[in-house]
């Protein structure tokens, strides 16, 4: 974790914030540019009392709420305005944006397509489809986020019981005869 200085107090006795925010400001920026998925965008970063504002553009989500990740992880800011924008280099479509898409989830072990499905308009990327696991749908979020020219990524998906195996249906079937069994 990255700290600012302390506040200085001034001649009326009230705490000058300007220089907390000033090496908040730098650590954020020091940060934000030493970051290897980053620096190539020169993504500017302000601090005012405490909350942190990022500009600039990216060419994925998942670009953007890193940097995101990175100013929350800074203690003494206690707030993000993330105002970087997502473009990508010339026209993209929604097909192609389901197309990459489908790639990066498909590239992903921890997601099952015949679990997940998306489909996209202007960027805005809706998962869709039953998980028996949770965890299954923040990976495909993270996934989608990836792909070339989404902006948004939200879930449909719903969370069901998982299916019962054949031993499990029998065994269950067992159980329910010896509690039904008029002959007991």
């Amino acid at each position: 974790m990255v700290t600012g200085h302390k506040d200085e107090t001034l001649k009326d006795g009230s705490k000058d914030k300007s220089i907390n925010d000033e090496s908040l400001k730098e650590a954020l920026q020091r940060k934000l540019e030493d970051d290897i998925n980053l620096r190539g965008y020169a993504l500017k970063a302000d601090v005012v009392e405490g909350q942190a504002q990022l500009q600039g553009i990216v060419d994925v989500l998942a670009e953007k709420e890193h940097a995101e990740k990175i100013a929350k992880g800074i203690s003494g800011i206690k707030k993000v305005d993330n105002a970087i924008a997502v473009s990508t280099d010339g026209a993209i479509t929604d097909s192609a944006v389901d197309f990459e898409v489908a790639e990066e989830l498909n590239a992903n072990p921890e997601v099952n397509l015949k679990h997940i499905g998306a489909k996209s308009s202007g960027g805005k990327v809706i998962l869709t489809g039953n998980v028996t696991d949770p965890d299954e749908i923040n990976t495909a979020r993270r996934s989608a986020g990836k792909a070339r020219g989404v902006t948004e990524v939200k879930s449909q998906v719903k969370v069901r019981a998982p299916e019962m195996t054949l031993d499990q249906i029998f065994h269950s079937q067992v159980n329910n005869d010896r509690e039904t069994d008029p002959a007991d």
